[in-house]
This record gives C-alpha cells, sequence and structure tokens, in this order.
C-alpha cells in the first residue's frame, strides 16, 4: 500500500517562500508520476504542478514562474520525495496543498485529480497579506 506524507506548510508574508516535501512509502523505486494540488476555502481542490515519470514538469498558469517541482536526487531516497518549492507567495496562494501519484506510467500529463491512485492528507499553506 503506498502512502504519501506532505510537510513543510505553514504561514508566510505576501511574497515570502516555502517548501513543501511529499515522502512516498510502500512502492517500489521506480519512478512515477507525482503532483501537487491544493484547495482553497469554497474552491474545488485544482492541480499545481506535476513532474512527470520521465522527468518533464508542468504547472498550472496561476503558478507558472514562482513554483517548481522537483525529486530528491540521493541515491537512496531517488523518485520516493518530491518537492514543491514555492517563492513570491501570493494571498491567492492560501490552501491545504495535496501530494498525489500517479501509477499508470502515461506519458501524457494527467491534471485530472480522477486520475492519480493515491493522495496525501494534506498540509497548510497560510499566506498574509
Amino acid at each position: 500500500q503506498v502512502q504519501l506524507a506532505e510537510s513543510g506548510g505553514g504561514l508566510v508574508q505576501a511574497g515570502g517562500s516555502l517548501r513543501l516535501s511529499c515522502a512516498a512509502s510502500g512502492r517500489s523505486s521506480r519512478p512515477y508520476t507525482m503532483a501537487w494540488f491544493r484547495k482553497a476555502p469554497g474552491k474545488e481542490r485544482e492541480f499545481v504542478a506535476i513532474g512527470m515519470w520521465h522527468g518533464r514538469t508542468y504547472y498550472a498558469d496561476s503558478v507558472k514562474g514562482r513554483f517548481t517541482i522537483s525529486r530528491d536526487s540521493s541515491r537512496d531516497n531517488a523518485n520516493n520525495t518530491v518537492f514543491l518549492q514555492m517563492n513570491g507567495l501570493k494571498p491567492e496562494d492560501m490552501a491545504v496543498y495535496y501530494c498525489a501519484l500517479d501509477q499508470s506510467q502515461s506519458s501524457l500529463p494527467h491534471i485530472m485529480q480522477s486520475e492519480y491512485d493515491y493522495w496525501g492528507q494534506g498540509t497548510q499553506v497560510t499566506v498574509s497579506s
């Protein structure tokens, strides 16, 4: 059973930075597509960024140029941890951020929640203006 655990959320002033981490356990070391979604109060959960199993990355227009998704490159933890570096945070970025894993090995980026097999519990990001 795959488990995903997010960490790194917190309170930051507008313009500040946070780095979220998502550690995956209970699966093989082969690379899987992992993504970040977020849900703000009163809104639907939305796609933020995706790190494809083959290395390509994609971003929502709202975070492009400010957020960066990456994987842990250390040998012992290769492909098991994904990060979301968030710079230039805005009040509208405030949300619960969720990590998700897609086992399909599709070559196409999946931005729909239904296409993901496993989810973390989420980590709160609060941005003060």
